[in-house]
């Protein structure tokens, strides 16, 4: 503090000024309403900390399921309950489900999307070609022809039926091409490539016991002696007439064979008896 000389005035110096502005912001600054922190307070490292969120696992897609058709088959129908919309769905080659249960062999998948989510069985895929043209087993495409009405006359873009593609890439001889060739000629497909020719197959039950009659065919040079013409007349005869496929017709047409194979029978006999008295 200093006395101006001509005044008489007291001035303040700076120090003692700083000193009475720290002495009034003290006495005039409100309380602070934060708590003082303590050893109670929560740490930092379990401030905004918060339960993880387990995020749902993402939807199936068809491709997802067509590779789970070999090695888990049960999981596709699964997921089909849960996500039934995949179950007539195809990948970008237009293959589909079906296509799949039918080329590995999976009755049970293939049963339930026809039946449970009626899936189109003639579904086609980017070829023109249904699940029928997949089929590498016999027993899964009878059910789909005769179970399931599959059309085993449709045509690919390339204008061949199940058949005649999978003879030309298995083989002529392959069980699911024997089959589909038995249904076109209108005989009965067989694994061991026993075909029935086109003509109907009479009633034979009631034949002689012990008298088994197999129907097949063979190449022409493996045909044995010609028939016996007249046999062969009677039985033309027979098939002509108007009540062939009655009981009637039936019953002429069981007496002819008895009557044929009991003379082969006879005539068999007689020469084994010629041979030991030679």
């Amino acid at each position: 503090m200093t006395e101006h000389a001509s005044t008489g005035k007291v001035w303040l110096t700076s120090e003692h000024r700083h000193i009475q502005w720290r002495k009034t912001f003290s006495s005039t600054a409100p309380a602070s309403s934060s708590p003082p922190f303590t050893s109670k307070t929560a740490p930092l490292s379990t401030i905004n900390q918060r339960e993880p969120i387990m995020n749902p696992p993402p939807p199936p897609t068809i491709d997802l399921l067509l590779n789970l058709i070999d090695t888990r088959p049960n999981s596709i129908l699964t997921s089909l309950s849960q996500h039934p919309h995949l179950a007539s769905a195809s990948d970008s080659h237009g293959y589909s489900l079906v296509h799949a249960a039918v080329s590995y062999n999976q009755p049970q998948v293939l049963r339930e999307l026809i039946q449970t989510y009626k899936v189109n069985v003639n579904l086609l895929d980017e070829d023109g070609e249904s699940p029928l043209f997949a089929a590498e087993n016999v027993a899964i495409a009878k059910s789909l022809v005769e179970d399931f009405g599959a059309d085993w006359r449709l045509k690919n873009s390339e204008g061949k039926t199940a058949e005649e593609r999978i003879a030309e890439e298995e083989g002529e001889d392959h069980e699911v091409a024997i089959y589909l060739r038995g249904l076109r000629t209108g005989g009965s497909g067989s694994a061991n490539g026993n075909v029935a020719n086109g003509a109907d197959v009479p009633d034979l039950s009631g034949l002689p016991g012990g008298v088994k009659i197999n129907i097949d065919t063979m190449a022409e040079d493996e045909v044995g002696d010609a028939p016996d013409p007249e046999i062969r007349r009677r039985i033309e005869e027979l098939a002509a007439r108007d009540d062939f496929q009655t009981e009637e017709g039936q019953r002429r047409l069981r007496e002819l064979v008895t009557e044929v194979v009991s003379g082969m029978g006879a005539e068999e006999a007689a020469r084994s008896v010629r041979r030991r008295v030679e």
